[in-house]
């Protein structure tokens, strides 16, 4: 028997191994299956070379779980080891067995996954003691046992083996006994292993009989050694494509279409990507694409490899020039993943604009589904816009769609403004925001329906992107003002008269938790609605970014500001007022009096004091403006009072005012309840 320390640098490599060298302790079976079938590919290259001339067998990769005696059993029957490569690879931590390997057979060695040095240390983490067992392919060569107690010390015998290959049993320790659950590692054999290419069998396979789950004596084998991936889309069917999808997302609809990626140059890629039916939370569809090297599971966290937008799809990354012990920093550094990133938005794109180029109709029929993922696309990669914006689709509330160019040509001649800007019109609720969109259509517009949840988003870069354009919500404004062609006509009444009309609607308004109302008196024909309200683009866009995009809390805390828009060229408006003119006249006019009449003298106590400094005007002549301006104020609150009164008691001013904001979904509760008797006992 061999004693001897292993040649590490430092007594405490185990320690590190347990806590820090892998970030998550169960996959210490990734390492330790795919060093099996490692050794299995390497037994199969020696053969295709005529380096080993031996009978190949079973080379079905064995694990086996002894609940009993607390161990895990990796069992292959590949190239074994000698006891000088123990020495060297086993005891030497600082090689990897791969490294000559690959070198000798460099033009041949295409399959080999990982390496048989760091990798195999990994077992520590979960045991306190570690035996190989192993017998090597190579003429005469004898069979040999090593141990190790999880401390640098190690023992090397010769033992008693049969068969070529090796044999790594694991003395499960009492904080890992849960890897000693034949579920939990069935479970992380499907996780980790289960489209390795050389088959890996967990116990045997069960069946029902007599009312009961009995085993058999078929292997169960739990990986696909030939996934879809591996295979040349000329041999697959569409069928084939849908099928291995359900089985990596046995739970979800099926796919809109897929890309199968196979390059040789400048890096190894091969993959599936699947564009899923994306729901409208971007959140629940990340982190769907399983990357892999060379077969074996490495991580569904691909930030960094991929573009953000581009998590939002499903499918398979393999990729040999992607470690198995990947990390965050390495990702963002190295070039051959930025390198992947590149070509992936490229494949995406091209993909993307085939089917729009070959098949519109099965484009524009799966727009619904591809539109959150084209605009988080184009709103956060800016290649990704450059090419997208040949292929993206605006839809009118008509359900047609456009390319951006081609809308752009639809509108150009009815919808640009007196500045020459092009209006683009859009709505986010087709049915509440009906009359709206009705009134736009009417007077020959298109409007938009822009209703996704990037919409908002994309609303303010498209903004930026297209020359002299605005974007226009169709409900924020009166349809003449929408798009401003001539110099707006100023309203038809006095000053007095306009006063009257927003106090009396002012004081009628029902109040609205986080809603403040501006009353506004405008001249918009008879034949346009008497009252309406609109809701400023810039505060209403403000307010939903701040729903989306941090830092911009501020809007989102703000009251909504609405208008509340009279037209005083309506025949009911113009009823109000005279209604309100013959029951308030003879209470208004002596306070109008008294008002004009203190307006004048503030105002002349004003112009005395225009041309003196603060301390230069006397204290009495201060007091004197204070007063007078104390005047005013309760003056006109005696006279807007005396319009209140009159507007509480014609049903008409409350009538209007719950008419415009039934109409635009914000008469509830009470409000509503009153609205219905008071419609009752207008009729």
């Amino acid at each position: 028997m061999q004693k001897g320390n292993i040649g590490v640098t430092t007594e405490n490599i185990f320690p590190i191994i347990k806590k820090f060298l892998y970030s998550d302790h169960e996959i210490f079976l990734r390492e330790l299956v795919s060093n099996a079938v490692d050794a299995t590919q390497k037994l199969n290259t020696l053969a295709a070379i005529n380096e080993f001339k031996g009978e190949l067998g079973d080379l079905t990769v064995h694990v086996s779980v002894d609940e009993k005696n607390g161990t895990i059993t990796i069992s292959d029957h590949g190239i074994g080891l000698t006891a000088e490569e123990i020495e060297k690879y086993i005891n030497q931590i600082a090689f990897s067995g791969a490294n000559d390997f690959l070198e000798k057979y460099k033009n041949d060695a295409n399959a080999i996954i990982g390496h048989f040095g760091l990798g195999f240390y990994s077992a520590f983490m979960v045991a306190d003691k570690v035996e190989i067992v192993t017998k090597s392919y190579k003429e005469d060569a004898k069979a040999v046992k090593w141990t190790c107690d999880g401390s640098p010390v190690y023992t090397l015998e010769e033992t008693d083996k049969k068969e070529r290959g090796s044999d790594i049993i694991l003395y499960v320790s009492e904080d890992s006994k849960e890897f000693l659950e034949p579920s939990r590692l069935e479970g992380l054999l499907k996780k980790y292993c289960k489209f390795l290419p050389v088959p890996i069998a967990f116990g045997k396979k069960k069946e029902w009989k007599d009312g009961k789950m009995e085993e058999t004596d078929e292997a169960n084998i739990i990986n696909d050694t030939n996934p879809l991936w591996t295979r040349k889309p000329s041999e697959l069917s569409d069928e084939d494509y849908i099928k291995f999808y359900k089985e990596l997302y046995p739970m979800s609809d099926e796919p809109l279409f897929w890309i199968h990626l196979n390059v040789d140059y400048p890096f190894h890629l091969t993959g599936i990507l699947y564009f899923p039916k994306i729901k409208n939370n971007i959140d629940m569809n990340r982190n769907k694409i399983q990357l892999y090297c060379n077969q074996v599971y490495v991580t569904d966290s691909v930030e960094g490899i991929v573009p953000d937008f581009l998590t939002l799809l499903h499918g398979v990354i393999d990729s040999p020039d992607i470690p198995l012990n990947v990390s965050r920093s390495y990702l963002q550094s190295d070039s051959n993943v930025k390198k992947i990133s590149t070509y992936i938005t490229k494949k995406v794109s091209d993909r993307l604009a085939s089917i729009f180029k070959n098949d519109r109709k099965q484009f524009e029929d799966k727009w619904n589904d591809l539109k959150i993922f084209i605009n988080y696309g184009m709103l956060t990669q800016e290649d990704f816009y450059e090419k997208a914006s040949k292929f993206a689709l605006f839809t009118d509330t008509d359900n047609k769609h456009y390319t951006y160019d081609e809308y752009k040509t639809l509108i150009q001649d009815n919808q640009t403004d007196k500045d020459g800007f092009l209006v683009y019109l859009y709505t986010n609720h087709k049915d509440e925001q009906f009359s709206y969109i009705d009134a736009a259509v009417n007077k020959g517009y298109n409007v938009l329906l822009m209703d996704g949840p990037l919409d908002i988003a994309l609303v303010s870069m498209l903004e930026q992107k297209f020359e002299k354009s605005r974007f226009v919500r169709v409900d924020s404004d009166v349809v003449d003002h929408l798009i401003v062609k001539e110099e707006r006509k100023t309203a038809s009444l006095d000053n007095l008269k306009q006063e009257a009309l927003r106090v009396m609607f002012k004081s009628q308004l029902p109040k609205v938790d986080k809603v403040e109302f501006n009353v506004d008196v405008q001249s918009l024909g008879e034949n346009s609605s008497p009252v309406m309200i609109t809701q400023s683009e810039y505060m209403r866009r403000m307010k939903e970014m701040a729903n989306i995009q941090a830092g911009m809390s501020f809007y989102g805390e703000m009251p909504d500001m609405y208008s509340l828009i009279l037209n005083s060229d309506q025949p009911l408006i113009k009823k109000v007022l005279k209604g309100e003119e013959t029951d308030c006249s003879a209470e208004v006019a002596p306070l109008q009096q008294s008002i004009d009449e203190t307006q004048k003298s503030y105002d002349d106590l004003q112009k005395q004091h225009k041309d003196k400094k603060e301390e230069e005007i006397p204290t009495t002549e201060k007091d004197q403006l204070q007063d007078l301006n104390k005047k005013l104020d309760e003056l006109k609150a005696k006279k807007d009072q005396v319009y209140a009164d009159y507007a509480a008691k014609d049903k008409v001013v409350r009538q209007l005012i719950d008419l415009a904001l039934l109409q635009n979904n914000m008469l509830k509760g009470e409000a509503l309840n009153g609205f219905i008797k008071r419609s009752i006992e207008l009729i």
